[in-house]
């Protein structure tokens, strides 16, 4: 395995003991990347990336296809949607990822987010996120018909059940202050014929 993605996440870990605020998204992505995109990148070095099209002798000059961008997205997507769902969490200890200009973009302040001011200038903010959340969903699912056959369906339903973080959060009127998103049981297990389905198809 490479070294590098794990010499990545602790500079990610090491960002949380001196920053509490992200000004752009760039800088939100680079932390999103240390400390989730590199899970990704380690997890298909696990996982193992699906070979079986390469095999005839012609083969040998194609380049294997190995899914690192659509890794580091599905990372990037999950971490997003953990930013989003415990954004009252993250408050109450003093904390803000979501950026700043994004805030100020919606002329939504700081001070609005620490009293858990939810009305149109937040549901309109929490819009554009999850719509971004869910673009990095879309590009990492592309990836996942290069991974090893077996591999598939745990990454599909991880995914899917992520997915649904956002639509909870959609549910609870995105007041992510009072209402943690979660994934109930039964909707977990709905979605795993749907995961086994694309696993095989897709």
């Amino acid at each position: 395995m490479e070294i590098q993605p794990f010499r990545d996440m602790i500079a990610g870990q090491r960002m949380d003991l001196y920053r509490s605020r992200y000004e752009t998204f760039e800088e939100l992505n680079l932390y999103c990347y240390r400390v989730a995109g590199t899970v990704g990148l380690m997890s298909t070095a696990v996982l193992g990336v699906d070979k079986s099209n390469y095999t005839a002798p012609w083969d040998c000059w194609r380049d294997i296809h190995t899914p690192t961008e659509e890794a580091i997205a599905l990372g990037i997507a999950k971490q997003l949607t953990n930013i989003l769902r415990d954004v009252g969490e993250d408050a109450r200890r003093g904390r803000i990822y979501l950026p700043l200009e994004e805030l100020a973009l919606f002329n939504y302040t700081e001070q609005d987010l620490f009293k858990g001011v939810v009305d149109d200038r937040w549901r309109e903010l929490m819009r554009f996120q999850i719509q971004r959340a869910r673009k990095y969903f879309t590009m990492a699912e592309k990836g996942i018909s290069a991974l090893i056959p077996d591999a598939r369906l745990p990454v599909w339903a991880a995914l899917m059940q992520y997915q649904k973080i956002l639509d909870a959060i959609e549910r609870n009127g995105y007041d992510v202050f009072r209402n943690r998103a979660y994934v109930s049981t039964p909707r977990k297990l709905l979605s795993l014929p749907i995961a086994a389905m694309r696993a095989q198809v897709l």
